[in-house]
């Protein structure tokens, strides 16, 4: 594996005390240990306003797509971890994910920082379907939308109050184990997509 790979690490809410970015935190951990470079960002530092055409069009992107988009380019892999709202995704991970699709340097094709990233994604819920609805909307975002390559396998923690340990892990082995195998997938897959 490729030691030029490194892996971001998001999470699809802002809230301190969120099961998602315990989750995306956690991964950014496994792939460190696992000697994989990897960054742990939180969208709540990349404040955006709702995407509104005519403001884009007066002041272009906010500076903050600008750093989001940057650091993406600066990573091959990318997890996202996606709260997941009325069985969808979050207005805080679409309304990021739109501003940065906008950010284009003069002779950059559209959508480039996503076409030529690997994505993978999983969830954290405290309902019993481990927020695997909401995947469907991201992933549908990400690969219809957005153009990128999103790995088939994803990992959802459900029933996520009772499924953290003391040390930030999974208690249940088997998924802490799929969790770990995810990342990997994602590194190769990112060394293979961009080497």
């Amino acid at each position: 594996m490729s030691e030029h790979v490194r892996l971001l690490f998001l999470a699809g809410s802002a809230r301190e005390q969120s099961f998602n970015k315990r989750l995306a935190r956690l991964g950014a951990d496994i792939a460190q240990a696992n000697g994989l470079p990897s960054t742990f960002a939180d969208l709540g530092d990349y404040p955006m306003p709702l995407y509104d055409g005519d403001l884009e069009a007066a002041e272009g992107p906010p500076e903050t797509a600008e750093q989001l988009k940057n650091l993406l380019l600066v990573h091959q892999g990318v997890f996202i971890a996606c709260p997941e709202y009325n069985s969808s995704i979050t207005p805080l991970l679409k309304n990021s994910l739109d501003w940065v699709s906008r950010v284009r340097a003069e002779d950059e094709p559209p959508l480039q920082v996503f076409k030529t990233r690997v994505f993978a994604i999983g969830a954290a819920s405290p309902g019993g379907y481990g927020g695997i609805r909401g995947l469907m909307t991201v992933r549908q975002v990400l690969q219809i939308g957005l153009g990128a390559l999103v790995l088939p396998g994803q990992v959802a923690v459900a029933r996520a109050g009772d499924a953290f340990g003391e040390d930030g892990h999974l208690t249940d082995k088997g998924l802490q184990d799929m969790f770990k195998r995810l990342i990997e997938d994602l590194a190769v897959a990112a060394t293979k997509l961009t080497h």
